[in-house]
């Protein structure tokens, strides 16, 4: 169907170089009903958590065209891919040191999709990129 993101394994693996400049967020889906006596009822969508990871870092001319390749060659949001999270290592090891360019390393790898449009601001030497995210696809 087309729109629709299939449970598949992730095709390719964001550079290393844009994975600190992403901010991981936990977003907790419920469904909520207020009542007219003010009493709140509250049903949890799902039993974990959900990540998002928003850019959060401003980009120089080089990752700027890299992030942009790349969102390009994963039709803004359609192709599921792999991102490691530099955070989640195994205890005693560097930051950023689960990056693996294959794919296959499953320690801090999360599989993605691109949410949101391509809009970008350049200031000097540096460029932002609103509201552009990563989603965590459950497969």
């Amino acid at each position: 169907m087309p729109g629709y993101i299939q449970s598949a394994s992730p095709t390719g693996v964001i550079p290393a170089t844009l994975s600190t400049a992403f901010t991981e967020l936990r977003e907790y889906a419920q469904l909520q009903n207020q009542y007219h006596d003010g009493t709140v009822q509250r049903s949890q969508l799902a039993q974990t958590s959900r990540r998002t990871f928003r850019l959060s870092k401003r980009l120089c001319a080089a990752d700027l065209g890299t992030l942009y390749a790349f969102w390009v060659a994963k039709q803004g949001g359609l192709i599921p891919f792999a991102f490691y999270n530099p955070f989640e290592v195994a205890a005693g090891h560097d930051i950023g040191s689960n990056y693996d360019p294959t794919g296959n390393g499953t320690q801090g790898r999360v599989t993605v999709v691109f949410r949101g449009a391509w809009a970008q601001a350049t200031d000097l030497a540096r460029s932002n990129v609103q509201g552009l995210e990563l989603v965590e696809v459950a497969w």
